[in-house]
Parts: C-alpha cells; structure tokens; sequence
C-alpha cells in the first residue's frame, strides 16, 4: 500500500491537524457575533470618537502618542528578539535557552541510549517520548527549583522519526513522495512514543537537569492500563470485547495541552482521537452520528492493522473511549491513570484550572475544531487544602458547560446535564452518560456559539479574567461571522479576554471583549488589532499555547506560522493586557523552521520559562535555506551531533536570565 504524507502523517501546520469541519448545526458562529457587536458598539464608541479627537489632533500626533504610552507602561522589560526564519532556536538578549530534554533522551538510570537507526519499543518506553505538547511543573517540598516536570507527547511523524521509509519517485513527469507502510514493530514504537512523561528536575548552578534515577519520574503510554471514571463508567457505550466490563481502558493516545490542578496531579487532554481509528462500523450500528460528529475514522495512523481495538470492524465501541480528560497521581508510579468522563468527550485542547471563590474548581476546556465550542467544567466537591486525598476524586462529580456569546458582550455558560432543556429522551439521550459521550452534539442542541479554533484557555487570578486562544479558521464565510469570530477566512485567529460575573470563577454568567485579532497590522485587510507601540517583530498569527505568569502577565505561543503564512517562524511573545499598553506584543523565543511552539510554563519563581518544540524541519521544505525537502535527507546526516543550536528533534526547553533573575523584569 502506498500511502502519500499529506493523508497519513499530520503536522500541525495552519489546519491540517484537525480535519474537516463536522459541525453540522446552524448554531451562531463567534464570527457573526463579533461583527454585529463591533459594528454597533465601533460606530458609536469607535469611529465618533476618534473622528470627534481627529478634528483638534493630527494622526501622526495620536500614533507618537499611543508609541509613548505602550512603551511605557509594558509589563515586560526585554530587548524584542527579531523575527524571522533558519533552523535555530533564538532567545531575546540576555537570555539562555538551553535544551533539557529530547525525543529518546534516557529518563532512568537503566535507560538505553538513544540511537534512531535502532528504535524500538521497549527502548522507547524507557526514554523520553515524541512531539512534546504541554508542559507542566509541581514543585517537591514547594521548590521552584525542584520538582516534577510533566510532559505531554500528542502524536508522532513517522517521516521524521524512522528513516528510509520516505522515497522520492517520479509521477506524471513530477517528483512526489512515497511512505512505506509502517511494520508492527514501528507502530509498536509510535504507541510508545505517545502520552506523557513525568520526571524529576533540579536546578544547579543556575542550570536544571534531569534526575535519572527519580524515584517518581514514569512514562505514560497509550498502552498503559487506565480507567474509566465518573457518570460514563461501566456504560453500555464503552464495553468492549477486551473489556466487558466498561471500565478498563489501555492508553491514552494525541495528548496535546493538558494542566497540572490544585492538588497536584497532572491531567492531559485527548485532543485528535479521529485518526487513530480506521475500518467500518456494522451497517446501522448506533454509534454512526456520533462518531461523523467527531470526524472518526480518519486512519491516519495504521494501528488498526495491527490491534483490533483501533478497528471499528472489530471493536466498534473503542472511539467512546478516547476524547476525555485523564488524570495522573504523579506521587505514586504504580497509580492507574483515571479518564474523567464528567469533564465530557470532544477534542480536548487543554485543561488549565482556578479556585473559585467558594472552595470549588473550575477547568477551562477549548475543543479543537474549527467551528466546535469552548466549555469549563466546576466541580461539585470544594478543594481542601490540608487534605490531598479529599481532592483525589473532584473530577467525578461536577457540572459542565457550554459557552453562548452574545453582540451585546455577554457570555452564558449552559449547563450540559442530562433532562434539561433539549437533553431528553426525545433526543436521543437516555442519561448523563450518553450527554457527555455526545458532548458535542449535546452542545449543538444548547444552541453554543461557533468558535474558530478553540485552543488552550487561561484563567488569570491576578486580575479574575480568563483568555481564549483562537488559532484560525479559513473556512469561515463572510455570513458566517458574528460578534466573538469577527472575520470571514480568519488564517491569523484572534484572542477573547472573559471577566466573569463578580469575578468569581464558578459564575454562569460573564462579559468578554477580542483583546487581539492576530495577523500582520501592515496590511489593511487583514485587519490586526495590535498597539501602534508593537514593531514588526512583536506582531503573530495562529495563538494557540499561553500562559499566565505569577505576575499576571500573558504569554503566547503559535501554531503554524512559517515561509508562507507570516513570512517568520512559531514562537513566543508576551502580551500586555492592561492599561495603555493594553494590545502590545513582544518577542521573546522563537523556534526553527518547521516547528511548532508549544507548552509555555513559568516555573514558580517566575526566573525559568519552559517551553516545548515540536516537530521541528516538518514542512521546512517550504523554505529555501534548506535547498531539499528536509525530512529526506540520508540518515548519516540527518542524526548528527544533537547540539542545541541545531536542533533536529522535538525538545523542551529551558530559558533563564543570564545572571538570574526573573524573567522580562
């Protein structure tokens, strides 16, 4: 069988990771409803007002002046790196980013070596796993310089990972690529290569290192034995052959963002489940709808050709249990991962949580998909402080809820829960179980709001806002916007800052405002919204990753960036959120050419940032420093020395202040 990169292997570039759009509702998208608010609300705040100032002052003079403000009032004391394009890692001056941890780094003291030309499966299990997402720190007796870091691994390009699978032949009088199709053994690596690491780090000298013979370090995999949890837990719609019981699920697969809570365990979000899966269900097999909703199968992966389980022939109700939230006890290595069904099932980006006021806890929850929705999850228990082990099981018990925006800058959170409004019987759901298996389409009949990608979602204690990452969606048409998605082909995305009702985190009720619509502020028609104090390295397209600071301060990586789409590279930028400044953006990191920018984390301190690249030379074809497509070279030469300044695998990343100190202070 012969296989064409483009189907099989996906990056993350620009949209490619997600699939057709398979919301099929005439739901508002957030697209109409920005456009109807800005075109009330700009009218008469916007353009009155500055025509009203323009008649006394000269454009010029409001630029110099809104200059003046920004630059003074930022949050973030740095020198702006440049933007731009090779296949290094640059931080902004003053700064080290040195390289801590790498795909097939040995993470115990009886780890093998890595060595790409002899993977194997029990190797890999061993060692640091692929395509790094999240990244997450929880301190040891509450250091910020000793801890546990926790790393998501969402999913693996076999095109870079093993080589001589990728032959170039002639087509048609055009050279095009050919896949081998991947061998069980090879498949048995990518399975291991999933999931999640947990390790020991410590800082010494100024620098951290990893801690090989951690008692607590552990690789998470998608086949590592986990359970169901919570309301869908032994449920007619998750048994299997394998498991008739319900409640027994091996691995976790396409961990992309993920949270660490209040408690300290580590939770990773199952974000694209669709391609894992391949075959055919039974002809009129109940699950059909579902699964068109969620876009399953794809058969990106070849699993299916190897495992039953990822056979929708053989087990047709394996998809059911994938798409949730998994939680991990980091304390102890022999703990059985738990998927919490109440948090719901859909493409999980994300799982960042707050204390509410009451003592409850509330997760903010993006579902990846261009036109799907944003949701948060506030848990019935109240959070105890004194007591880990009373919050051991908050995530079973707890309501979820839909985000429905509206022109008038006010946000409803709608409950998700089973007989209320369309929720019935007369709909197909028979119980709370089936609500959160058909999260999405449960949403759909709530009437939720269309969004353009949402991605990680970020409360702010500091100031009680939260921040919604929206990477992009070129298929919105221009009837389709609204006042929340402002732009018809939106291929830059835009970021919406919520303020809760009374600032309390737990409220069903909120305002919001677009703090951003990313994209090149040069050109008219894209229509950015960046200060005039941003320079032209300081604008991006595509957020996706962010992070709040212990100052409060937001930080953004992107997704999707390069030659074609920005003309620069994926990276990292602080955002100021308040006061004149409000809009600005800098450059602090930026990746190589064919990554992706993912994590951010600030260590507790706030004097280490991590940040985790992904993919790095994946589609740098694309980029004429190359001169070849970059993923074909010979293997001899694509495995050199591992440098840190010639990045070739996906890595995380430590940045520091030369001399210490905190960062961008």
């Amino acid at each position: 069988m012969t296989v064409t990169p483009e189907t099989r292997f996906r990056t993350s570039q620009l949209e490619e990771n997600d699939g057709p759009p398979v919301n099929p509702t005439d739901n508002r998208t957030m697209g109409e409803i920005i456009a109807a608010r800005f075109s009330r609300r700009g009218f008469l705040m916007g353009s009155l007002a500055v025509s009203a100032i323009a008649a006394t002052v000269s454009p010029l003079a409001l630029i110099a002046a809104d200059e003046a403000r920004a630059a003074e009032a930022s949050a973030f004391k740095f020198d702006e790196l440049e933007a731009g394009i090779d296949d290094k890692h640059h931080v902004a001056p003053g700064y080290d980013a040195d390289v801590l941890l790498r795909w097939g780094d040995p993470l115990f003291a009886d780890s093998p070596e890595f060595d790409p030309a002899k993977q194997s499966a029990e190797a890999q299990a061993r060692q640091f796993g692929y395509n790094n997402d999240y990244v997450g720190y929880i301190p040891i007796d509450g250091s910020a310089e000793h801890g546990l870091l926790v790393v998501n691994h969402e999913y693996t390009n076999p095109h870079l990972m093993f080589p001589g699978i990728v032959s170039i032949v002639e087509k048609d009088g055009k050279k095009a690529a050919e896949v081998a199709p991947l061998s069980k053994e090879q498949v048995d690596v990518e399975m291991a290569a999933h999931g999640g690491t947990i390790v020991e780090i410590r800082k010494q000298g100024g620098k951290w290192q990893v801690v090989r013979d951690g008692k607590l370090n552990r690789r998470i995999m998608s086949t590592t034995e986990m359970a169901l949890s919570g309301p869908v837990a032994g449920h007619d719609r998750v048994k299997t052959n394998a498991d008739p019981s319900g409640a027994k699920v091996i691995g976790t697969v396409n961990n992309c963002a993920g949270g660490v809570t209040p408690w300290g365990t580590y939770v990773m979000a199952e974000e694209n489940i669709h391609g894992y899966f391949s075959g055919e269900l039974p002809e009129g097999h109940r699950e059909a709808a579902n699964y068109k909703r969620l876009g399953i199968p794809e058969g990106a992966y070849e699993w299916g050709a190897h495992y039953d389980r990822f056979n929708l022939a053989k087990e047709p109700n394996e998809p059911n249990r994938f798409g949730w939230i998994v939680e991990v006890d980091v304390n102890d290595p022999a703990s059985v991962p738990r998927k919490r069904t109440a948090m719901g099932r859909f493409k999980h980006e994300g799982a960042e949580s707050i204390v509410a006021r009451d003592g409850r806890v509330v997760f903010y929850l993006g579902d990846d998909e261009r036109f799907d929705y944003v949701y948060k999850f506030v848990t019935a228990g109240k959070f105890n402080p004194d007591d880990r082990a009373a919050n051991m099981d908050l995530l079973d018990d707890g309501t979820l809820h839909v985000a429905k925006f509206a022109e008038d800058g006010s946000v409803e959170w709608i409950p998700i829960v089973f007989g209320e409004g369309p929720l019935t019987a007369e709909n197909g759901f028979a119980s709370q179980a089936d609500v959160l298996i058909e999260t999405r389409r449960a949403a759909d009949l709530l009437g939720a709001t269309k969004m353009d990608r949402p991605e990680d979602i970020q409360p702010n204690a500091g100031n009680g806002k939260v921040y919604v990452m929206l990477t992009n969606n070129t298929k919105r048409k221009a009837e389709q916007v609204d006042a929340a998605n402002p732009r018809a082909g939106n291929a830059f995305g835009h970021i919406i800052e919520i303020v809760e009702e009374g600032g309390d985190f737990a409220a069903t009720k909120g305002k919001w405002e677009v703090l951003l619509k990313c994209g090149d502020p040069s050109v008219a028609d894209v229509g950015a919204t960046f200060s005039t104090a941003t320079t032209a390295h300081g604008w991006f397209g595509m957020p996706d990753n962010c992070a709040v600071d212990s100052a409060g301060r937001l930080w953004v990586a992107t997704d999707g960036q390069g030659p074609k789409a920005t003309g620069r590279t994926d990276g990292l930028w602080a955002v100021d959120t308040e006061g004149d400044a409000r809009a600005t953006s800098k450059l602090f990191f930026r990746v190589p050419i064919g990554a992706e920018m993912c994590g951010p984390l600030f260590a507790p301190d706030d004097q280490t940032a991590f940040v985790a690249v992904q993919h790095p030379g994946d589609g740098g074809e694309d980029w004429e420093g190359f001169g070849r497509p970059s993923h074909y070279e010979d293997p001899s030469t694509r495995w050199p020395d591992f440098k840190p300044d010639m990045p070739v695998r996906p890595s995380v990343v430590a940045i520091t202040k030369q001399g210490g100190g905190k960062i961008a202070v």
